[in-house]
């Protein structure tokens, strides 16, 4: 018997290792498998999730408008003032002083809407990488759906971009100022796009005109962009996974917004206080850290956001390779992982040092590894692919593969539980207990929304388990994929709460 190679086992180790990665985040090598009814797989619900944080975005922040005032003059709301007597804050940092203060539950609320809205541009950005690397946009038709998704992303972070003033901090006003300054710096659109920001020029036109996009014109544009950009219906097959996840991600974020709850700085114009740095929200932390390169000015900086932005939203017209799988595309898949380790590196740089001069050999020494790591990785895999064969008769366009046959039981009552499907209702049960033991725990330290949320949660996945086409032939209740994997995160979800809870406390 032949011995095998050091070579062939080590790559027969890094072709599982790439089998597997791919397995678990849904990506296929071109096949086009069957969508199961239910089922979680990242690469169908990431989009699922921007849904979800969008509409919790629209309900936490009709809420906070019942109280919210936006104006920079002073208001007789109490801010820590005596009753009846002018407040010496702008109305609009006073009438969040009064949310967070006063209001039941006025602090949770806020501290989710923000909250949620970082974890709203965190999905769509998902969301778009998703896509970027499993080649959504190459499917037939799918073309206006990418450009959507563009569009979409630029009007998140500009819903970002607005919001952040609307507290009216003295961090939130010299952010925006800055940031204003960096779009003045855009060739020929830059100055009409700080007009419409700043309105007459004075600080209450500034907020007006930020207090308008927000509320009103953006939700609006995101809204029909989602509705455009949205290729699934939801009914009647989607409902109870959507609600499942959607009842487990409020639930989580009202229990993070509990235990971390926001403290609101100082009101702008406060010239007793010290001057706070200006630093942006995490996901604009990368523009203004390229500005802090020597030699590197706000045009150069805002121009290479812009050309990353043309990239993305040309990139069905620039790839014209007619294979969605990702490793017949070498030079996307370079720009792709490229572009993402250096927003990564980027934002965490600006997040540790803020406003620090970089001198081009520190530049060199921190981005070139990353690049030239990547470059090498890059190349050797698709060595190997290449000599493996390349994009085989099984890495066609999806459009081309017939979907494969799926053998039907005869009856819908003799097959017999599997083996595997009596160990996922063995998991199932017990996750599901624990959680729903946890969730109870939960009121024990006063949780009560995020308890309400997350015994929802269990009740329609069980509900969602009781019809699946597994359930229906015979199969016990809960053994679906769908189920185990949402019953393991809703018990991680509550052990975090509960452990975190906990910490705070004894600290």
């Amino acid at each position: 018997m032949r011995s095998t190679s050091f070579e062939e086992r080590f790559n027969r180790t890094l072709d599982r290792l790439w089998a597997w990665g791919l397995r678990q985040v849904g990506f296929a090598a071109g096949k086009a498998p069957a969508r199961p009814e239910v089922g979680f797989q990242p690469s169908r619900w990431t989009g699922a999730f921007v849904l979800v944080a969008f509409v919790y975005q629209l309900m936490s922040g009709g809420l906070l408008l019942l109280y919210y005032q936006p104006s920079v003059y002073p208001t007789l709301t109490l801010c820590g003032q005596a009753p009846g007597v002018a407040s010496s804050s702008p109305a609009a940092w006073c009438s969040t002083f009064y949310i967070v203060h006063s209001v039941p539950f006025g602090a949770v609320l806020l501290t989710s809407h923000l909250y949620g809205a970082y974890a709203f541009i965190f999905f769509v950005l998902l969301h778009l990488f998703w896509g970027y690397f499993a080649g959504s946009y190459k499917r037939p038709g799918r073309e206006f759906s990418w450009l959507a998704g563009v569009v979409l992303l630029v009007l998140v972070l500009s819903m970002g971009f607005t919001g952040y003033l609307l507290t009216y901090t003295q961090l939130s006003y010299n952010a925006t100022q800055v940031s204003i300054t960096l779009i003045q710096a855009l060739p020929w659109v830059g100055p009409p796009l700080a007009n419409l920001l700043l309105g007459d020029g004075t600080p209450q036109g500034l907020l007006s005109r930020a207090f308008a996009f927000h509320v009103v014109l953006l939700p609006v544009a995101i809204a029909v962009l989602v509705f455009l950009h949205k290729r699934t219906p939801l009914f009647p097959r989607v409902y109870l996974s959507l609600t499942k996840w959607a009842l487990l991600y409020i639930g989580v974020l009202i229990g993070v917004a509990s235990i971390w709850v926001w403290s609101l700085p100082t009101y702008a114009g406060n010239l007793a206080a010290t001057q706070p740095t200006t630093v942006p929200p995490w996901y604009f932390l990368w523009v203004f850290k390229i500005v802090d390169f020597t030699g590197v000015t706000p045009e150069d900086a805002m121009l290479f956001a812009v050309l990353v932005l043309v990239f993305l939203f040309f990139l069905p017209f620039l790839d014209r390779s007619p294979y969605p799988y990702i490793r017949d595309r070498p030079v996307f898949l370079f720009l792709g992982t490229s572009l993402l380790g250096f927003f990564i590196l980027m934002t965490a740089w600006g997040d540790l040092t803020p406003g620090l001069p970089i001198s081009p050999l520190e530049v060199a020494l921190r981005l070139g590894p990353v690049l030239g790591a990547n470059a090498l990785a890059v190349g050797f895999f698709y060595y190997r692919y290449r000599r493996a064969g390349g994009a085989s008769a099984d890495r066609r366009s999806p459009a081309t593969i017939a979907p494969p046959a799926v053998a039907e039981p005869t009856t819908e009552i003799e097959r017999e539980p599997t083996s595997i499907e009596r160990r996922e209702l063995s998991w199932t049960t017990t996750l599901s207990v624990a959680g729903l033991v946890g969730s109870l725990f939960l009121l024990t330290f006063g949780l009560v929304l995020p308890f309400v949320f997350l015994l929802a949660a269990f009740l329609v996945a069980l509900a969602e388990a009781s019809r699946s086409p597994s359930a229906r032939r015979g199969a016990p209740v809960g053994g679906t994929r769908g189920t185990l994997v949402f019953t393991a995160v809703g018990f991680l979800a509550v052990a975090f709460l509960l452990v975190t809870l906990v910490v705070v406390v004894l600290i």
